[in-house]
């Protein structure tokens, strides 16, 4: 999760950079040297004291190069300023983890979700829920005030992890004739709800909970409820577990 959860929290606030495009000329040799060993070259930056900074994505995780003035070295790491300012940062927040954010909401945004709440709500949570999930319910019912008063939809991405009858159960919701009302219903008597597992899945619901679990996995998410979320910067941002007050106000606005 560490990754992820890197990619997700760096700052955006950084200024825009002067960021020359690489369409523009042929990566240097020692840069395609790195990029052959599986990173990926994303865009250029200014650096200072003739060197070259060079924006790279290895395993979800953003690296910044610096190709020295000969053309024949490459650093990798951080570069700091004499004022202790991070100059790597920025582009890669801009180049990098960014554009990985907004891809990780569109997939989100394109899996198999079961809505709570009015479809025209302002603002929109997921959330990786199992039905046998405690944690996931206790949010549920920490979200009812915004939910009930339109403020926002929660998309709960429907997995099976936690005990062997999960898979069934987000089946037996995907496949519900309403899966928003069946997932109330199982969401609002807790301990008490009568949700059974499917015996026998049909194919498309399969395919949809195979889905939701490859994301999840994707992802490097091991528990539920992972909670993902736009801050007040307009900022991806990613809460694991049942959030506190102060957390369920950012993650959910004000009531």
């Amino acid at each position: 999760m560490s990754r992820l959860r890197h990619l997700l929290t760096l700052s955006l606030g950084a200024a825009l950079l002067h960021l020359p495009s690489l369409q523009a000329e042929e990566l240097p040799d020692a840069i395609k040297k790195i990029e052959a060993k599986g990173a990926k070259i994303v865009g250029q930056f200014d650096a200072p004291d003739g060197l070259r900074g060079y924006a790279a994505q290895y395993q979800n995780r953003g690296m910044a190069l610096y190709l020295t003035p000969d053309g024949k070295h490459v650093l990798l790491g951080n570069l700091y300023d004499a004022e202790g300012n991070d100059l790597s940062s920025a582009p890669l927040q801009k180049l990098v983890y960014a554009p990985m954010s907004k891809e990780v909401w569109a997939k989100m945004e394109a899996s198999n979700w079961i809505g709570d709440g009015n479809k025209d709500a302002p603002r929109v949570v997921y959330l990786f829920s199992d039905p046998n999930c405690p944690y996931c319910n206790m949010f549920w019912e920490q979200a009812r005030p915004w939910v009930k008063a339109g403020k926002v939809q929660l998309r709960h991405i429907m997995v099976g992890i936690i005990r062997e009858d999960s898979p069934g159960k987000s089946a037996a919701l995907l496949a519900a004739k309403d899966p928003q009302k069946a997932l109330e219903e199982h969401e609002k008597a807790g301990k008490s709800s009568s949700l059974k597992a499917l015996k026998e899945v049909p194919p498309q619901i399969q395919e949809k909970l195979t889905a939701n679990m490859q994301l999840m996995e994707e992802l490097e998410l091991s528990a539920t409820p992972a909670i993902f979320y736009m801050d007040a910067k307009g900022e991806l941002q990613q809460q694991q577990g049942a959030p506190s007050p102060d957390k369920l106000v950012e993650i959910l606005g004000p009531k």
